[in-house]
């Protein structure tokens, strides 16, 4: 059998949740079509008859701006040394040397992982979004920099060679036992998942309106006999984007609970009962309390 962890690397919005859900083949990182969605490392697990692969879902690089975006590049970067592969994400945009449109970070990325000597795979995902004579440039661009042991194009909403990039990890896999059992998909507890999925929702109702300035913290999370009860704050920066966020007569923040609670319901398979509130925390992304209490420091 083979194990081995993988870490899945890019700028934002190139897919990288996206396809770790794909590999995964069901839900365990929320997806948004905005940067900075995923803001912790999280853990998705494949398994099979052949082998067990960790993949570590990273947070996009760029350059940051507050302590979290600093916490955020540190969990990114950080989970190159340990890994057994490396799976570097880029879109239709993405070219040498940046790596993208997204300027010094794509630099940094490309300097880090030319530094691991694990095996590297670069993936140009929303290939649906290319010309086939655009993607057969930006194949030989990378195929030319010398990097990356395999190049697959995907397109990762809809499973398009998602299972080529698992198969082409497992060539790089050494030999070794299961890390997780079988039946796990990922090694964060439910109360985390909560958080993600009410913040996912969160970025969906409300748009481009506040999403960077917005987290959740769980205040009381109580599983029982075929219910589980959840309290959470959604935390805004602003005393403005409260208001936004609880909307016209609290319709967006009905709005943000009912489409999270119908989600939790599905994934722990048990009736939900999930108290929202909204409260303001100036700063909050520039607060070594905050951040430690949110779950983002380590």
């Amino acid at each position: 059998m083979k194990s081995g962890f993988v870490a899945i690397i890019g700028r934002p919005n190139v897919g990288k949740s996206t396809l770790l859900n794909a590999m995964v083949g069901e839900k365990v990182a929320i997806t948004a079509d905005k940067p900075q969605t995923t803001r912790n490392r999280i853990r998705g697990i494949y398994n099979d008859d052949e082998c067990q692969i960790v993949f570590v879902d990273t947070p996009g690089v760029t350059k940051p701006k507050n302590k979290l975006g600093e916490y955020m590049a540190g969990a990114a970067l950080g989970a190159l040394p340990d890994a057994d592969a490396v799976l570097f994400i880029t879109d239709s945009y993405g070219l040498p040397s940046t790596g993208g449109d997204a300027g010094d970070s794509g630099d940094v990325i490309l300097q880090k992982i030319q530094g691991v000597s694990a095996p590297k795979i670069l993936v140009i995902n929303k290939t649906d979004l290319m010309a086939p004579d655009r993607f057969k440039r930006a194949y030989e661009a990378w195929e030319a920099e010398g990097i990356f042991t395999d190049i697959i194009g995907t397109t990762a909403t809809d499973g398009v060679n998602v299972a080529d990039v698992v198969a082409a990890l497992k060539k790089h896999l050494p030999e070794g036992v299961g890390y997780f059992p079988d039946d796990v998909a990922t090694d964060r507890p439910g109360r985390f998942i909560a958080s993600e999925i009410i913040r996912e929702k969160a970025l969906h109702y409300l748009r481009d309106e506040v999403p960077h300035g917005v987290a959740v913290g769980i205040e009381k999370y109580e599983e029982g006999r075929g219910v589980t009860r959840i309290s959470a704050v959604i935390y805004a920066e602003k005393k403005s984007h409260k208001g936004i966020i609880i909307g016209k007569g609290g319709r967006k923040l009905k709005g943000i609970g009912k489409s999270a609670r119908e989600e939790i319901e599905g994934l722990l398979g048990t009736k939900v009962f999930l108290d929202l509130w909204v409260k303001v925390k100036p700063g909050w992304r520039d607060s070594d309390f905050m951040l430690g209490s949110l779950g983002y420091r380590d």
